[in-house]
């Protein structure tokens, strides 16, 4: 674990050293050493179900998915932000690159500490460089509105969770993940506990985010840059998924009384934000609201609590980073280019970019759940352990489908497809460098097909 984290720290003085002409590149290759460090994690020999060189930090084959993802976002990161961020002052360069491994740092420590209350600290301090991101390297002047309202939902559900853990530490006497799985129940359900589980899981849910606690997601996606909206979307909204499949296992029983509601929100909110993404005309705004559609399925997969529906959760979670993050990427290609999101003064690229034609598609049909695609397995899990919890769910999870087929060929369609407007006929080309980041997307995306026991075996 320390071999991905101490390298991790030092690219912050690889930032700080290295000479403006090769400070990209340094950066990338260093971050790319640390990503293809990272896979070694998947190796697995330990039969106790962790990995720990130490009491503090440690690895499990839930965590260790999300913390590859999370080490293979930080080069494409870079990739991506190079072209409008290397034309700013040195120092802004330097600043926006420590922020962004810094970033790292904490999610590398979030998925890999051993200890609920070293975790919740980990989880908070993400926020910092986060919001810095969004509200001084955003493109529009509403980026101070979209990191308020980031940072009042994040810090409003997360102060409970820190009594919540309290709490837990004086029930229990402990607040290690290595024993989680062997505490006795909890033997009561009276009101005090109830307001527990919601205090223990609210700060995730908002974090996912469930529908109805979702509204600071778009804002921080359409004024973030385009590493903060890459980053967002493939790790953080999974930072809580991965709290909440870590927290339940020690609330049951109260789990299985409690989560009824926030199941029907979550269905609910799969049909109401699908059908939000059919009427946008912003283009990063839609593809925000369809992470809003995806992590509802993820929610209700969790909750149920039955092993398909665990799994098939870990594998939307990943499967839908990489293709998030990917479709994001292509719509800062287009902005960089057009100098607008409006999908209608943006259309017709097909003729111009055939090419970057091909990378809309499959991005569009893996948003959309194409078979053999990661995506279709972890959606496949999902609502088979939902119809077997309930048949009414196939409604709202059927529905749900269709919709996300609709606004994902709705967005490659008006996006690609028409009339290319005269406005737009003397764009620049497309560069090999944006090629070869939706390449380091989709590539692992395809990969996954072959060997999706990666991803599965905490459960298996």
């Amino acid at each position: 674990m320390l071999k991905i984290l101490f390298p991790t720290m030092m690219l912050c003085l690889t930032i700080m050293c290295s000479a403006s002409k090769w400070l990209w590149v340094n950066t990338a290759v260093h971050g790319f050493f640390i990503a293809f460090l990272s896979f070694s994690l998947f190796k697995w020999d330990s039969e106790a179900g962790w990995s720990t060189p130490n009491p503090y930090m440690g690895t499990d084959q839930l965590s260790t998915p999300f913390l590859v993802l999370a080490c293979w976002l930080l080069p494409l990161m870079i990739l991506a932000s190079q072209n409008h961020i290397s034309k700013e002052p040195l120092i802004r360069q330097r600043m926006y690159l420590v922020l962004i491994t810094a970033l790292q740092v904490f999610l590398i420590m979030a998925f890999s500490v051993t200890e609920a209350m070293t975790f919740y600290v980990t989880f908070e301090a993400t926020l910092i460089p986060t919001l810095m991101i969004i509200t001084r390297w955003g493109n529009q002047a509403e980026r101070l509105n979209a990191g308020t309202y980031f940072m009042f939902y994040t810090l409003s559900a997360s102060l409970p969770l820190l009594l919540g853990l309290l709490l837990f530490l004086d029930y229990t006497g402990t607040l290690s993940f290595l024993t989680f799985n062997y505490l006795p129940p909890m033997s009561f359900l009276s009101s005090g506990s109830m307001i527990w589980w919601l205090a223990c899981l609210m700060a995730f849910l908002v974090k996912m985010p469930l529908y109805g606690v979702h509204l600071w997601l778009p804002k921080a996606h359409v004024e973030a840059p385009v590493a903060g909206s890459m980053v967002l979307a493939a790790v953080l909204l999974k930072l809580g998924g991965y709290g909440i499949i870590r927290m339940t296992t020690t609330l049951d029983p109260v789990t299985l009384y409690l989560s009824y509601p926030f199941i029907a929100l979550a269905l609910w909110g799969i049909i109401m934000t699908g059908s939000i993404c059919l009427r946008q005309t912003d283009l990063k705004s839609l593809i925000a609201y369809s992470s809003v559609s995806h992590m509802g399925l993820v929610t209700a997969g969790i909750l149920i609590q039955t092993p398909w529906g665990l799994t098939g959760a870990i594998i939307l979670m990943i499967s839908h980073g990489l293709v998030s993050s990917a479709l994001f990427c292509l719509a800062n290609t287009t902005y960089e280019r057009t100098h607008s999101r409006t999908m209608m003064l943006a259309r017709g690229l097909q003729m111009l970019f055939p090419f970057m034609t091909m990378w809309w598609f499959i991005a569009s049909l893996a948003n959309l759940a194409l078979p053999p695609l990661p995506n279709l397995m972890g959606e496949l899990f999902i609502i088979s352990s939902l119809y077997n919890w309930t048949p009414w769910t196939l409604i709202f999870t059927g529905l749900g489908t269709l919709i996300t087929a609709a606004y994902s060929l709705y967005l490659f369609l008006m996006s690609q497809r028409g009339p290319t407007p005269a406005h737009m006929t003397k764009l620049p080309p497309s560069h090999t460098r944006e090629h070869l980041l939706l390449a380091l997307h989709l590539i692992p995306l395809l990969l996954l097909i072959i060997k999706p026991e990666l991803l599965w075996g905490w459960f298996s």
